[in-house]
């Protein structure tokens, strides 16, 4: 029978500390085989182990993880002799040997037959390698299309793994809110017993699509939506007679207390949905408990610029008024922007507030310094929310919401809504409503889009040519600063009044550049995208894109600046080499569906997305879930890998200060 030693932990680690002093000492590396022949030698020296000193070794470690110990058997090889005896199995005979050496020490009692069948069926229990691959053999095959779909729908929910948009003491003391805020407001009887067959029949003619749960029934006349008789006159003031689809089923869910997801095309009317049920939030808190020096606001509205911001204001202020004037209660709007004297707003602050409209930075600011608070405050509406919870925006929103004390009715609008975007917002709402009006990112059906290719050098002289297509006043947009700036001199030279804005000018040339324009002093407007997001140029017939933007969504943003309220617009978009292919594609598809003219130079290209309706019918997401483009899936998305550079950037350290646009402050 062959012998078996044990050795215990300490004279393992007494060989190994031999050799590894004398490597060190010679500044050799250290070899495995080096410290077990210097193992053997150490056992070698012990004289109750002479007879097997010529003897072969076999090596088995035993590791104890519970102990943090681990031993080292030794197996000798003999010549095998006359008296041999049946072979017995290596593993059985370790452990009959192994058994016997503890049993006389005391240690252990000899191992039974169960004993030895246990350690059998444990020896021949498959390895968890040997389990994954059998369960991989053992699940059905999906076809290329079904793990396209899988690995979408996983990036979906990576990108929107993000910490829950909610106040840290929510998080911290994990505060949840499972029901919405309660309102005094209920529609006519006669709405309230509509059977849910007329309100999808109401919602079909509509084309208003709705998702969530007990979702208010629409209504299609501000007089049933019971607002005060000086708002109904404004309206009418304005020609506002009839409510947009937006407005039909947003005004009903807004003013019933649900949180909500609103998405139209521009120009279909979404700020007064978030308006006027903040006016009669604030009316019914000023009226209850009339508010003191110092406390508010009820409402706040956050824009992603000073001048949406501005425009937002001074809708406020056309219903306010009507509303003093009829004897109601005073309600005291503040404008928070950048750009403007703190203390002007603070003089209204201390009045006492009923309503903000503020930009992120300075919003943030003046909280920080409790210069104003948000105890008291039950509704917020974040407008062109796909901007202001996208990457730039999200950690001064997070900022924002911790100064909450207590549940609000939240509501995210815009024209652009992407998938990753609707599924993280949710986390801020509570049994949330998704008014959809339309395809969320899809361009205003009453705007003829002309789209020509133009070389770089002649896009500037070209640009004359375009604006006598119609009448001022016209508005042009470019993607820099620069460009902005010499278009606008180039304009000058030739006689046009133009003005331009952009993010570099200050707050007063800004607003004189945005108030000539709209009086009609002007008549041509060159820009960034600083005005593409919300602002309302009424009368504008005619928008010219100077370059494509790099992202779809500033696209249809900027072409929604014409064909507002029913009205119809041109937009001229130019393109050349300089842009993507990717970014030719989204154009491509934004014009098929929009059923407009496809010209040669796009109805040319190599379109990857002509043979993906299968995918779209699988995943339900037609384009791409990140950005809303409609010419490639999210796997090729350029927007996602710019952002995953430009996170992998910020994580190394700036040492020239040169930090991305943060928004307006």
């Amino acid at each position: 029978m062959c012998p078996i030693l044990t050795v215990n932990t300490e004279l393992i680690w007494s060989s190994v500390n031999q050799i590894i002093t004398t490597n060190i000492f010679f500044h050799k590396s250290i070899d495995l085989d080096d410290v077990l022949a210097t193992l053997l030698s150490n056992i070698h020296q012990n004289s109750v182990f002479s007879e097997y000193r010529s003897s072969q070794w076999d090596f088995n470690f035993f590791v104890d993880q519970k102990n943090c110990s681990f031993e080292l058997n030794l197996t000798a090889k003999m010549e095998e002799d006359d008296g041999y005896e049946e072979y017995v199995p290596v593993a059985k005979r370790r452990a009959i040997e192994a058994q016997k050496i503890l049993q006389r020490k005391g240690k252990a009692p000899i191992a039974t037959d169960d004993d030895l069948e246990k350690m059998r069926v444990a020896e021949s229990k498959p390895s968890l390698l040997v389990k994954a691959s059998q369960m991989k053999r053992e699940q059905p095959e999906i076809s290329v299309t079904e793990q396209i779909v899988q690995q979408e729908k996983e990036m979906i929910e990576n990108l929107s793994d993000r910490k829950t948009l909610m106040s840290v003491r929510e998080l911290a003391k994990g505060i949840t809110y499972s029901e919405p805020l309660p309102t005094g407001w209920k529609p006519p009887l006669h709405v309230r017993r509509m059977s849910k067959k007329e309100c999808d029949l109401i919602r079909k003619q509509w084309h208003i699509i709705v998702d969530g749960g007990d979702i208010p029934p629409p209504i299609k006349n501000f007089k049933d939506m019971r607002f005060p008789e000086p708002v109904l006159k404004k309206l009418k003031a304005k020609g506002i007679v009839q409510p947009t689809p937006i407005q039909v089923q947003g005004l009903p869910v807004i003013l019933s207390g649900r949180d909500m997801i609103g998405i139209a095309f521009t120009g279909s009317g979404k700020t007064l949905v978030f308006v006027l049920p903040m006016i009669m939030v604030a009316m019914q808190e000023e009226i209850m408990m009339p508010i003191v020096p110092g406390e508010g606001p009820f409402g706040l509205i956050i824009c992603p610029s000073r001048e949406l911001a501005r425009q937002t204001y001074e809708v406020v202020e056309q219903f306010l008024i009507p509303l003093k004037e009829a004897g109601y209660p005073e309600l005291r709007p503040l404008l928070c922007i950048g750009g403007v004297d703190m203390r002007s707003q603070l003089e209204i602050v201390k009045k006492g507030v009923h309503i903000v409209v503020a930009t992120p930075g300075r919003l943030k600011d003046m909280l920080a310094k409790k210069k104003m608070n948000l105890d008291n405050c039950r509704y917020l509406t974040l407008d062109e929310a796909d901007r202001l919870v996208d990457l730039g925006f999200e950690d001064d929103i997070r900022e924002v919401f911790d100064h909450f004390k207590a549940q609000r009715q939240t509501l995210l609008f815009s024209a652009t809504m992407p998938t990753k975007i609707q599924n993280f917002a949710r986390s801020a709402l509570v049994k949330p409503i998704i008014v959809n009006v339309g395809r969320a990112g899809a361009a205003n059906l009453d705007v003829i889009q002309e789209v020509e290719y133009v070389k770089q050098e002649a896009k500037i002289v070209y640009l004359l040519e375009c604006l006598q297509k119609t009448p001022p006043p016209v508005l042009i947009f470019c993607e820099n600063k620069a460009d902005v700036d010499d278009i606008h001199e180039y304009l000058l030279l030739k006689g046009v009044e133009a003005v331009a804005i952009h993010g570099g000018k200050d707050q007063e040339e800004r607003e004189y550049a945005i108030s000539a324009f709209k009086a009609g002093k002007k008549d041509v407007l060159v820009a960034t995208d600083v005005a593409s997001k919300g602002l309302d140029f009424p009368d504008i017939q005619h928008v010219i894109n100077y370059d494509m933007p790099a992202e779809i969504e500033n696209y249809v943003h900027r072409i929604g600046r014409t064909g507002r309220c029913g009205k119809t617009g041109i937009a001229t978009t130019f393109i050349n080499k300089n842009q993507s292919e990717t970014t030719l594609l989204d154009l491509k598809h934004l014009l098929q569906e929009a059923k407009q003219r496809i010209p040669p130079v796009l109805a040319e290209l190599n379109d990857p997305m002509e043979d993906n309706d299968e995918i779209t019918g699988i995943s339900g997401v037609k384009g791409c879930a990140y950005c809303g483009g409609l010419g490639h899936r999210i796997r090729d998305c350029p927007k996602l890998e710019h952002q995953k550079s430009m996170a992998i950037a910020n994580n190394r350290k700036d040492y020239f200060g040169s930090g991305g646009y943060r928004g307006e402050i």
